[in-house]
Formats: C-alpha cells, structure tokens, sequence
C-alpha cells in the first residue's frame, strides 16, 4: 500500500493511543455532550495490534459535527490496507440518515490481479462488513455503499512489471440505539455505541488485508489469498 500518511493530530505509528486515535483538540468541548460522549466511545474502543490509527481533518459541509480518522493494518512493516472512519453528528438529524449519527468508511487493499478478476469479488466483500457488524451485535440502518476493483496491466517498457490490482469498499452506515427494555430504540438521551462499530470495522479491514479473524470474533470469514507484490511506482 502506499505509504502512511501522518497529520498533527498524530499518525498511524500512534498505534491508536490517547489523541492520535480521536484527534480531539480544545475545540471538542464545545461539542454536544451526546457527540463528546461518542468521541471516547472511539478513544477507548480495543483494537487489534495490528491496527494502526492516525488522525484527519474532518469534512465540514457534511454535517454539523465531525469525526475522521485513518487505519492502517500493518504487519512486519508492511501496510496490507488503509482506510479511513468518519462520524457524522447532526442533531437535529437527516432524513436519508434516519438518525442523528452517521457512520462513513473507506477500506482499501492490493490484490493479486487473478484474485481481483473474481466475480464473487464484490458480493464477499460487502458480506464482510455485515458480518463483522453483526457479530459484534451492533444495531445499524440504511446502510449504502460500493465495492470497487481496478486492475492495471504493463506493456512496452514497462512489460516486466507485475499486473497490479486494488480493491476499495466504500460504506456508509448509521448506527442505531439498541433496544434494550423492550419500548423503543433506547432512551431519548442514548447515543449507539459507535466504538463498537469502529471496532467491527476494523475486522472488516484486517480481512481485506488477509489477515484471520481476530480473538472473539464468531463473524464467517471467506478470505482472499494475496500474493503482494512490490507496488508500482
């Protein structure tokens, strides 16, 4: 993958602690309670180690309050996939949201160009993230989004490169109250537990990068075989 990109609010070699996870500066206090609550939802959500999060400056025409952050999974010191998780907060909510938050993500890997001409590709893909989202019990709705595969092959001078192939799944969810008392989708003053959500996401990525599922995890897993090669220039 390309090489790790770093900002001031902390890189992904932070290994996701403290502010180079959440990215919060002094202006977060500001924020609604309900937004600063989820904000360290994020901060304290377990991560696999291989996981490696950074901060990003978050898109500001989207929704009145948001949240970014990069993730890499790294492993012996290669990046096997990059992402990026984006939380959105309006409170007075969106209407194709249909709720207060929401939940916008981007996972990307290589692929061997073989792997990448299977035509399963895209529906395994997006069963990844269901998956991972149901088996950490999360309640989330309208969801939306793309499986993308894009492939280059070499010719002339530059015959004796390796076909190159990536895979890219854009998703974007919201992330719903569970009902816990049987009267509803939880209190008026509830927000959904989105560092469980980050949490599944990342399972989603670690498996678009081939890595097996992590500890405690009961979601099915189809994995890709990928013989990485050196990326292009």
């Amino acid at each position: 993958m390309a090489a790790a990109r770093t900002h001031s609010a902390g890189g992904p070699g932070d290994g996701g602690a403290g502010a180079g996870r959440s990215g919060r500066g002094p202006e977060d206090g500001g924020a609604p309670a309900a937004f600063r609550r989820v904000l360290t939802a994020l901060e304290v959500a377990p991560h696999r180690p291989e996981v490696r999060f950074g901060g990003l400056p978050a898109p500001k025409r989207l929704a009145p309050h948001a949240h970014a952050m990069e993730a890499v999974v790294q492993v012996d010191g290669e990046e096997l996939a990059d992402g990026r998780f984006v939380v959105l907060y309006d409170p007075d909510g969106q209407e194709p949201w249909q709720g207060d938050f929401r939940i916008v993500t981007l996972g990307r890997t290589e692929l061997d160009a073989e792997m990448a001409a299977d035509p399963l590709l895209p529906e395994v893909t997006w069963t990844w993230l269901t998956g991972a989202l149901e088996a950490h019990d999360v309640v989330w709705a309208a969801p939306s989004g793309t499986v993308t595969r894009s492939g280059s092959s070499f010719f002339g001078g530059l015959a004796d490169r390796t076909p190159h192939a990536e895979l890219e799944i854009r998703a974007s969810w919201t992330p719903v109250v569970p009902d816990t008392a049987g009267g509803g989708w939880g209190a008026a003053d509830a927000v959904p537990d989105v560092g469980a959500h980050l949490v599944a996401w990342c399972e989603l990525l670690c498996q678009c990068a081939g890595l097996p599922p992590g500890e405690g995890d009961g979601s099915p897993v189809v994995t890709l075989p990928q013989r990485r090669g050196p990326r292009p220039a």
